[in-house]
């Protein structure tokens, strides 16, 4: 198997989709030159290859929601799939070559590589264009430090995020390969946050309030914002962006849970997200949430399963009324190997749109912050856990307390990936685990630390 470089040096003006199941190859095969971009439509082609690496399965196609997902698995998740990578991860018990740890640091330094050089040349865009594309580069940029930071370094909460080692910052792209330069340390986890924050906030003031489909736009940057603001514990601020979506009127929830999912464009309620088609790495053969997520037998006549090697585990449906709608969206079924389970629905058809983040975790969000931080933002905090659970058919609550909206979000936003972020931003056990203990994040890639000596490995990995 070819080395994986530590970097990505791949900037293509097509989106280039590796090999399924395979360790992932980036290589210097399709490098460019800054010369060979010339024009406005080639610097916006990049952007489009970068929204297309989004929806790989190294990005929000499936590892930055499934991988999560299985690191807190206790109550929510199993594997029952013949994919070892995966077992280890929801066993804690990960491989320094684990390829999806690889697959995802690999897509992540491509995506970074892509925007970054969509930076370099933002002169070239048309003025029209120029804040737009800027803000959409930022936005993603943003948004991947982010999730790097959640899923190779110690949680912000753990009280030692300006010495603890996050991921490596690179803020330029790579034309050509420098074995001296090209080789960054990792900083720390605090420089990562405020980086992600950084690239979100300058988003924020290039951004329109609304974008094409599938596009970035003001709100989108506004609720992942939110997100870094909720794990830095910044609980003020992750208010007042969460309040800014909600009080837009741009959007609203779904009329149902279910409207919520498995739709051809964007709902009413999607604040950003992923749109899946052929092209996406999706299939029983191949990789992705809806292959894992979708069994492979027990649907409707007609409609094409996925692997299921992903189910709920039968104690998950406990935490819901008996009436929540949240509680029978969900399918009975099989794996592809024969084993008997259960199914989100969420994730149960192909090439739909791959919500990354909704408008219902803003009331949520709103809500707790709200609560944690004294605040009064919008409206009283349990006005807004009444709105998520009014929508499933739950029981209106007269009170709220921090653990309500614990519980509410393992609800409402279960198979997102959410319950990792929660359960380590509260210091709170995963999976037996004290919620900073070192096998609740991926090792750094073997690969890349062979390749780059000043790459730290994690401790637990060490």
């Amino acid at each position: 198997m070819k080395k994986l470089l530590y970097i990505a040096i791949l900037s293509s003006l097509s989106f280039i989709t590796p090999s399924c199941n395979k360790k992932l190859d980036v290589l210097p095969q399709n490098s460019i030159t800054p010369d060979q971009i010339k024009t406005s439509a080639d610097v916006e082609a990049l952007l489009f290859g970068a929204y297309a690496r989004l929806q790989y399965y190294g990005a929000f196609g499936e590892q930055f929601m499934l991988v999560p997902d299985l690191l807190a698995s206790g109550g929510q998740v199993t594997w029952v799939g013949t994919y070892s990578e995966y077992k280890e991860i929801l066993n804690k018990k990960i491989q320094t070559t684990n390829y999806v740890a690889g697959t995802l640091w690999g897509n992540s330094y491509t995506l970074i590589d892509i925007v970054n050089t969509v930076l370099d040349k933002i002169n070239i865009v048309d003025s029209a264009d120029r804040a737009t594309v800027q803000g959409e580069a930022l936005f993603i940029r943003g948004t991947i430090y982010f999730e790097l930071a959640g899923i190779f370094a110690k949680p912000f909460s753990d009280g030692q995020a300006a010495t603890n080692p996050g991921v490596p910052i690179v803020l330029a792209p790579t034309y050509s390969y420098d074995t001296v330069k090209n080789k960054p340390a990792r900083a720390t986890v605090a420089e990562v946050y405020t980086q992600a924050a950084s690239d979100l906030q300058t988003a924020i003031t290039k951004l329109p309030p609304s974008n094409n489909n599938g596009r970035a736009n003001l709100f989108s940057a506004k609720a992942i914002l939110s997100r870094v603001y909720m794990n830095m514990q910044d609980y003020q601020h992750a208010a007042i962006q969460a309040d800014d979506v909600i009080q837009s009127g741009n959007f609203s929830i779904t009329a149902t849970y279910d409207k919520a999912f498995n739709n051809n464009s964007n709902s009413t309620e999607d604040l950003f997200a992923i749109q899946e088609s052929t092209q996406s790495n999706a299939g029983t053969s191949n990789q992705g949430i809806s292959t894992f997520y979708s069994p492979n037998q027990g649907l409707p006549p007609g409609q094409v399963g996925g692997r299921g090697d992903a189910q709920i585990v039968a104690d998950y449906l406990d935490n819901f009324e008996t009436d929540d709608f949240r509680r029978k969206f969900v399918t009975t079924g099989n794996s592809i190997s024969g084993r008997p389970g259960t199914y989100p629905n969420k994730w149960q058809f192909f090439y739909k749109t791959i919500p990354v983040v909704r408008l219902a975790e803003m009331y949520l969000t709103r809500g707790e912050a709200n609560l944690l931080s004294g605040g009064s933002l919008g409206t009283a905090p349990v006005n807004d856990i009444n709105t998520v659970r009014a929508r499933s058919g739950a029981s209106i609550l007269g009170t709220v307390t921090g653990d309500d909206f614990v519980n509410e979000r393992f609800r409402e936003l279960g198979f997102e990936g959410d319950r990792f972020w929660t359960l380590k931003r509260l210091r709170l056990d995963v999976d037996g685990l004290s919620y900073d203990d070192g096998k609740l994040i991926m090792p750094i890639p073997q690969s890349e630390i062979d390749v780059n000596k000043n790459l730290q490995q994690n401790d637990a990995y060490n």
